[in-house]
C-alpha cells in the first residue's frame, strides 16, 4: 500500500491527518484550554517550573522471594541513585493468604515478595528510615492491612505517623475493571478504601492512601481514552464515598494520586496526560465546588507498558522503555518506573533493573527535557489529540454517571466489555501484520539467551518455617481479642484501621486477618458478562 493511501491511526484507533494546521483549533483559546503550567486548568503542568525545580520520583517496582531478599535489592537500587522504593507482592498476598497456605503453593514469592506478618515486613524494611524515603505499595484487595503492617514499623523505627511520605495503591475498582486481584465483594471493599482515605486525612497528611491506577486497565487492553476515562470515574467514586462518610472535600482530595500507563504510542501519551489534568481539576472545581489548588491538581505516577515487551529480541525493550518514557517525562509526571528488558520472561534482574534505572536517569540529566514544562505545548497535533482525547473520556463518564456511577457500571460488565473488544481489536490487527511489532510480526531474528532471575521453592520453605515460629511465641490470646475486635467492627461503622493496626501489633498474619473479614464481608465472585 501507498504511503499516501494509508491510513494513520494511533495505537487506540483514532485517526491521524496528515498535517496539522491553526485550522483544526478553530476558537482555540489557550488561556482557557492551556493556562500557564502551574495555573488552572493544569494541562501544562501542576508546578510553574515542573523540573526545574524537582526532578520526577524515580522508583523501580521491586519485590521478590523473601523479605530479606527484597530488602537486599532495596539497598541495592538506592546505592545505585533510586529516590523512591515501590514494593512489588507476591500473589497469595494480594489475594491475602499466608505463605503456609495451600492456595499459596508454587506462588511464593515468585511474582513479589511475600509478606505474611509484621514481622516480614519489619525484614522489608530493615535498615531503610522510613521518615527519609518515600515509599509506593501495589497493593489493593489487602491494602489497608499492608498499610497497617507499614504503619507499625515506623512506630518502631521512631517514626511519627505523620513525617512518612508515599502512596497505597488500593485501588479496588479497576480490580474488579481489569486486574481481578479481589477478595471481598465490591461495596464492603469500597468501604475498607473509605477507612483508609479517612484515617489517612487524620493521621498521615503527607502519605496518598490511595493510587487512582489505570495502569492495570491499559495492561488489560484498553485503548489510551478508555484507560483516561475509567480511570477519572473511578476517582469520581471514591470522592463520593469519602463526601458519603462525612469528609470534607478539601480534607482529603490533595492526597489523591492517580498511576497512569506509558505506552509506546509517543504523542497520544502525551496527549492523555494532559487531558487527564485538565478534565481532573474541572471536575474537582465545577463537580464538587472546590477552590483549592492543591485538591484541583492531578499528581501521578507512570510506569512504562509491561504489556508492550516482547520475548522476542528482549533488548528491543531497551528502546521502548527508553520512548515510553520520556512520554511520561514530556506529559509531565511526579514519578516513574521503567520497566527491564527481561520482564517478558521473569522478575528483573539486578543488571537489567539498573539498566531500567539509567534509563530515567539519562533523560533527566542528559536528554535536556527537564528545562521547560511541557515542551510540546502549542503544537497543532498535540493540542487536537488533547481535545480529542478530552471529549472522548468526557463522554465516557457521561454514560457511566448516567448507569448510576462506577460499581453499577462494574456490575454490568461495561467497562469490563469495552476493555475485552478494544483488547480483541488490537490483536486481530497485530496477527493480521496491520499493527507492526518488531521482532515479533516482522524483522524477526534470533537473539542471544539472556541472564534471568531464579526463584526457588526455598523461598517458600523459609516463609513457612518463619511463619510456625511467629505463630509459637507470640501472644496467641492477644491475636484473638484483636481479631475479634475487627470483626466487630468490621460488622459495624466503625473505621476498621485502628483495630487492624493492633491486630498486626500483635502479629496476626495477613491470612488471620483477611478471614476475620471475609467472616464478615464475603468474597466476591464475578458474573460473566456476554
Amino acid at each position: 500500500m501507498k504511503t499516501a493511501e494509508r491510513q494513520f491511526t494511533t495505537i487506540s484507533a483514532v485517526p491521524i491527518e496528515p498535517v496539522y494546521g491553526p485550522e483544526d483549533l478553530p476558537g482555540f483559546d489557550p488561556a482557557r484550554e492551556l493556562g500557564g503550567p502551574g495555573e488552572f486548568p493544569y494541562t501544562r503542568g501542576i508546578h510553574r517550573d515542573m523540573y526545574r525545580g524537582k526532578l520526577w520520583t524515580m522508583r523501580q517496582f521491586s519485590g521478590f522471594a523473601t523479605p530479606e531478599e527484597t530488602n537486599r535489592r532495596y539497598h541495592y537500587l538506592l546505592a545505585q541513585g533510586q529516590t523512591g522504593l515501590s514494593v512489588a507482592f507476591d500473589l497469595p498476598t494480594l489475594m491475602g493468604y499466608d505463605a503456609d497456605h495451600a492456595l499459596a503453593e508454587g506462588e511464593v514469592g515468585k511474582c513479589g515478595a511475600a509478606i505474611s506478618s509484621l514481622e516480614d515486613m519489619e525484614i522489608l524494611f530493615r535498615g531503610i528510615p522510613l521518615g527519609e524515603v518515600t515509599v509506593s505499595m501495589t497493593i489493593n484487595s489487602p491494602a489497608a492491612v499492608l498499610w497497617a503492617m507499614y504503619l507499625a514499623v515506623a512506630e518502631q523505627q521512631g517514626v511519627e505517623w505523620s513525617r512518612l511520605s508515599g502512596t497505597l495503591q488500593n485501588d479496588i475498582l479497576k480490580e474488579y475493571i481489569a486486574q481481578k486481584e479481589y477478595i471481598f465483594p465490591p461495596r464492603p471493599s469500597m468501604r475498607l478504601v473509605t477507612d483508609t482515605i479517612e484515617f489517612g486525612a487524620r493521621h498521615t497528611p503527607r502519605f496518598n492512601p490511595i493510587s487512582i491506577s489505570g495502569y492495570h486497565i491499559r495492561e488489560a487492553g484498553s485503548t489510551a481514552v478508555q484507560e483516561l476515562a475509567f480511570t477519572l470515574r473511578d476517582g469520581i467514586e471514591y470522592v463520593d464515598w469519602a463526601l458519603e462518610r462525612g469528609l470534607t472535600v478539601d480534607e482529603f482530595a490533595p492526597r489523591l494520586s492517580f498511576f497512569f500507563n506509558a505506552h509506546s504510542d509517543f504523542f497520544e501519551e502525551i496527549a492523555k496526560y494532559r487531558a487527564a489534568r485538565k478534565i481532573w481539576a474541572s471536575v474537582m472545581r465545577d463537580r464538587y465546588g472546590t477552590t483549592s489548588e492543591r485538591s484541583m491538581k492531578l499528581r501521578f505516577h507512570a510506569q512504562t507498558a509491561g504489556c508492550s515487551l516482547t520475548w522476542q529480541q528482549p533488548y528491543n525493550n531497551v528502546v521502548r522503555t527508553g520512548l515510553q518514557a520520556l512520554a511520561a517525562v514530556l506529559g509531565g509526571a511526579q514519578s516513574l518506573h521503567t520497566n527491564s528488558l527481561d520482564e517478558a520472561y521473569a522478575l528483573p534482574g539486578e543488571h537489567a533493573v539498573t539498566i531500567a534505572l539509567r534509563t530515567q536517569q539519562v533523560l533527566a540529566f542528559e536528554s535536556g527535557v527537564t528545562g521547560t514544562p511541557d515542551p510540546l505545548g502549542g503544537s497543532y497535533f498535540l493540542e487536537k489529540l488533547t481535545l480529542e482525547t478530552e471529549a472522548a473520556a468526557k463522554d465516557y463518564i457521561a454514560r457511566i454517571d448516567g448507569m448510576g456511577g462506577m460499581i453499577a457500571a462494574i456490575e454490568d460488565g461495561f467497562p469490563q466489555t469495552e476493555i475485552a473488544a478494544a483488547s480483541y481489536r488490537y490483536q486481530r490487527e497485530v496477527e493480521a501484520g496491520e499493527r507492526v511489532v518488531v521482532g515479533v510480526n516482522r524483522f524477526q531474528s534470533e537473539d542471544p539467551p539472556i541472564e534471568l532471575l531464579q526463584i526457588d521453592e526455598s523461598s517458600a520453605g523459609h516463609q513457612r518455617e518463619k511463619l510456625a515460629a511467629l505463630r509459637r511465641r507470640r501472644d496467641n490470646d492477644r491475636v484473638r481479642k484483636a481479631l475479634d475486635a475487627l470483626k466487630h467492627a468490621a460488622e459495624g461503622t466503625e473505621n476498621t484501621m485502628p483495630y487492624l493496626v493492633e491486630a498486626v501489633r500483635a502479629y496476626a498474619t495477613l491470612g488471620e486477618i483477611c478471614d476475620a473479614l471475609r467472616a464478615v464481608f464475603g468474597t466476591y465472585q464475578e458474573t460473566a458478562h456476554i
